[in-house]
């Protein structure tokens, strides 16, 4: 029965094959054409990547370890949001946590709020992270990149920057970020969060 079955399939398949060889070279310029244009049509119709000035994707996750949850929404002409992705995992995340304290501490009162989504981790090793680098900023969880999707991730760290009307300022990847984050805190600080730019 197995070989019967394997027959048919397999002569069902080569003889669409040898159709298709055996097809006059007008025909078969006809299925390139055709190829090409879905291929084009698929390429025009995938979402484009985010960019700086885009409208930042709103979102709302449960923190962890922390009451309540983080809707971006409550943000919107307030506060300025510091999105940024890590993972227990990387190494330069860890190694730039205590920056990042820093930052999130002395940009608080000045209306600056800082999210930590880490990506693809489990709760366990999301504390241990926590605890060996002392975060002091909310954290929580996007395991299967739900959010980061959303917001271009390509790797960890990546980190984004959402002014108070909604849009995205900046979009860093790698371990440069927290270092030029004061100069965009303040630019984004400083714009007049009721006017589109």
């Amino acid at each position: 029965m197995r070989s019967s079955c394997s027959r048919s399939l397999t002569g069902g398949y080569y003889t669409r094959v040898l159709r298709l060889r055996s097809a006059t070279p007008p025909a078969r310029a006809s299925l390139a054409a055709l190829a090409i244009a879905l291929v084009i049509a698929g390429a025009l119709a995938a979402p484009r990547p985010l960019r700086a000035a885009d409208e930042a994707p709103g979102f709302r996750v449960a923190l962890l370890d922390a009451p309540g949850e983080f809707d971006t929404r409550d943000l919107i002409g307030k506060r300025v949001l510091v999105l940024r992705f890590q993972a227990s995992y990387c190494k330069p995340c860890g190694r730039e946590s205590g920056a990042l304290n820093r930052v999130a501490a002395r940009y608080r009162e000045r209306g600056v709020e800082v999210l930590a989504l880490h990506v693809q981790d489990t709760v366990a090793d999301t504390r241990r992270f926590i605890k060996r680098h002392q975060v002091r900023y909310p954290v929580a969880l996007d395991p299967q990149l739900t959010i980061g999707n959303r917001y271009g991730f390509k790797g960890t760290p990546y980190t984004v920057v959402v002014d108070r009307r909604g849009e995205i300022v900046a979009r860093i990847h790698g371990v440069s970020a927290v270092a030029r984050l004061p100069r965009i805190l303040d630019a984004a600080l400083a714009a007049d969060p009721t006017r589109k730019l």
